[in-house]
């Protein structure tokens, strides 16, 4: 009778999460069957083969591998029942024609654990957004990937139009459920049939929103020496306009390392574009200001270098940052107000 294990193959670059693998032993003859699931060697108990639960993510993680052991222990059990020859090649083409009924939302709840485990965390937040907006209007039904049709997508399209959204918003999850959809029909447990040709994923251009440098130049000039929070705020306002743009995130994550030689070197974090913007006076001003700031950060929004608990400090920050904009718009008596995005637009 055929066995299953359960393994745990290292990844090749330190720090990374290995891949979880199904070896099938049968007739002296191995195969192993690669998953999309993702671990530590820190969640993994080799002895057991079993996933170490240390929060909601490695809990879920145990259930599924569970699930997927169950399938394959009763693959087995049914080809033995056949009483025919069978070998350990059709246990795996049994188990991924099986794959093929994974419904849309544990196919993206997989890919969201993945996001999460290469540290893109922003990316997972927009599919988990897209998930949970989708799952509503399912209303839990369970859609395998083969029922994502285009009568589906129109219906769920409908549905975003009543709530209200407008086309930028309706767009955003359309692509993100597109790109879901894609990498199914790349993993081949669905064919290809274009259900997303009805819908709007194109992004329209919207008014952007600048002021004059004669308004940088008062806010530049505010006394704001009675609270220094509204004077972070506006030191990144400035700090982001000098810098061609810069963006809060960018801003955020910027280190001290990545001052060299008179210049800023740094990654944008939406794109992995390299960047250099020389250091001028102005910059060069607001940097000495918070040089005492003990962390590896130039500015003091992140606290830790953990990535998860640095992101959620990022998120509660921009937050802040845009309240302290509005007060500060009321400050300068400004109509059309300021956000993180005005700076850049300007």
């Amino acid at each position: 009778m055929a066995t299953i294990k359960i393994e745990l193959r290292p990844s090749k670059v330190e720090g990374r999460a290995g891949t979880v693998v199904y070896r099938i032993t049968h007739l002296r003859k191995i195969r192993r069957i690669k998953t999309s699931i993702r671990l530590h060697p820190e969640e993994w108990n080799e002895e057991t083969e079993c996933v170490v639960c240390q929060n909601a993510r490695t809990s879920a993680t145990r259930a599924k591998i569970d699930r997927e052991f169950r399938k394959l222990k009763h693959i087995v059990r049914q080809l033995e029942d056949s009483r025919k020859t069978y070998s350990a090649d059709d246990i795996a083409d049994r188990y991924r024609s099986s794959a093929r009924d994974i419904s849309v939302v544990d196919f993206m709840q997989e890919r969201i654990m993945q996001l999460r485990d290469a540290r893109r965390l922003g990316t997972a937040r927009n599919y988990e957004r897209t998930m949970n907006s989708f799952a509503k209007y399912l209303e839990e039904t369970e859609l395998p990937l083969a029922a994502l049709t285009e009568r589906v997508i129109d219906g769920y399209n409908g549905f975003l139009i009543r709530q209200g959204l407008v086309r930028n918003s309706i767009s955003f999850y359309m692509r993100i459920l597109r790109a879901v959809y894609n990498r199914a029909v790349k993993q081949r447990l669905v064919e290809q049939c274009y259900p997303f040709q009805n819908v709007y994923t194109g992004i329209d251009r919207t008014r952007k929103k600048a002021v004059d440098e004669k308004i940088v130049l008062q806010l530049f000039r505010l006394d704001l020496r009675h609270s220094p929070a509204l004077a972070l705020t506006r030191d990144l306002f400035v700090f982001s306009y000098c810098t061609r743009g810069m963006a809060f995130v960018d801003m955020a994550y910027l280190r001290k390392t990545d001052l060299r030689n008179g210049n800023i070197y740094y990654a944008r974090r939406k794109t992995q574009r390299q960047l250099c913007v020389r250091i001028e006076p102005n910059i060069r001003r607001i940097i000495d200001k918070y040089a005492g700031n003990p962390s590896p950060y130039v500015f003091p929004i992140l606290k830790t270098e953990d990535a998860a608990k640095a992101y959620s400090q990022y998120q509660t920050a921009l937050n802040y940052h845009n309240r302290q904009l509005k007060r500060l718009a009321g400050m300068l008596h400004l109509e059309s107000g300021l956000s993180s995005y005005t700076a850049r637009h300007s």
